[in-house]
């Protein structure tokens, strides 16, 4: 394959009456960069080593902005090159090169400048931040990282920072009713708190809290408020007694509905017990034990 070729050129322009499009073209359609440019596109390496950079740089004439303000300053000086990881292209791994510049701001002091890609010292774009944490939640992150080309690190800082913007931005207001469960997430019985809000127009995850202890569950409420819990009327949990009691505890005022699994499975316990009481007393009484056997009966 010519990847010289490939890199200068995405469609082949003797099969169709539009012109060549170039990488340069369809980054700038699928990720434009205000105040930036992409400036040049090459191929290095080969094989399954090649792998695409993109020059990035500054429009003429314009400022770079203080990290520390997000004010537009002077420029102080440039910094050698940084690349930075993109969303592959073809499964062909793309990094931006950009050399930083300094910025001189009388606020905070010589800055590096922001950058619209990417934030602070990450070496990864924010889109690609985004795409690999998408792709986590459908296969594991070794083989996330595998079919992308990156770090199974990579992949764990890209799904902690998704994570980390969806509980400083999610809201909390309206919840009416939630779910309370548990999961395991190792040998030796180690447990995780899962609790949902489970309203009509609503289902999502609200909290993953470790162990499944009153501390634990107590501790999530008290997070959550208490002008908020006292807004919650309706809990559906098992029958694992510190969440009975945290859930009365803390919740006063909600409905406390037991999950389905655990009343059917104490419903068949209760009736195990009877039988086997009632074939021993068969039994004892010099009766046929027609009760024996019988839990399955075909």
């Amino acid at each position: 394959m010519n990847w010289r070729r490939l890199a200068g050129s995405v469609c082949d322009n003797k099969t169709t009456s539009a012109p060549p499009i170039q990488i340069k073209t369809l980054l700038n359609k699928v990720h434009r960069l205000k105040s930036f440019v992409y400036h040049s596109v090459k191929m290095c390496g080969t094989g399954d080593k090649a792998r695409l950079i993109a020059e990035i740089i500054p429009r003429a004439n314009s400022r770079p902005v203080c990290s520390g303000c997000g004010i537009r300053r002077p420029g102080y000086d440039r910094m050698l090159p940084r690349e930075f990881e993109f969303i592959p292209i073809w499964n062909i791994p793309i990094s931006f090169s950009y050399s930083m510049r300094r910025v001189d701001c009388p606020r905070c002091g010589v800055k590096v400048e922001s950058v619209p890609w990417a934030q602070g010292k990450h070496s990864c774009c924010d889109a690609y931040r985004h795409f690999l944490a998408s792709w986590a939640r459908r296969l594991s992150w070794k083989e996330t990282a595998a079919c992308f080309h990156t770090s199974w690190d990579n992949v764990c800082r890209s799904v902690k920072w998704v994570v980390d913007f969806g509980l400083e931005h999610r809201e909390l207001e309206g919840i009416t009713a939630i779910g309370v469960d548990e999961v395991t997430y190792s040998k030796g019985h180690k447990y995780m708190t899962l609790v949902y809000q489970i309203d009509g127009g609503c289902r999502r995850l609200l909290g993953v809290i470790k162990d499944r202890d009153t501390a634990s569950l107590t501790g999530f409420f008290a997070t959550l408020g208490a002008e908020r819990c006292a807004q919650i009327k309706v809990v559906c949990s098992d029958m694992w007694k510190p969440y009975l009691n945290v859930i009365a505890a803390m919740l006063p005022a909600a409905l406390n509905v037991l999950d389905r699994f655990h009343i059917v499975k104490k419903l068949n316990e209760a009736v195990d017990e009877v039988r086997r009481q009632e074939v021993k007393k068969l039994a004892a009484e010099g009766y046929e034990p027609i009760l024996g056997k019988s839990r399955f009966v075909s």
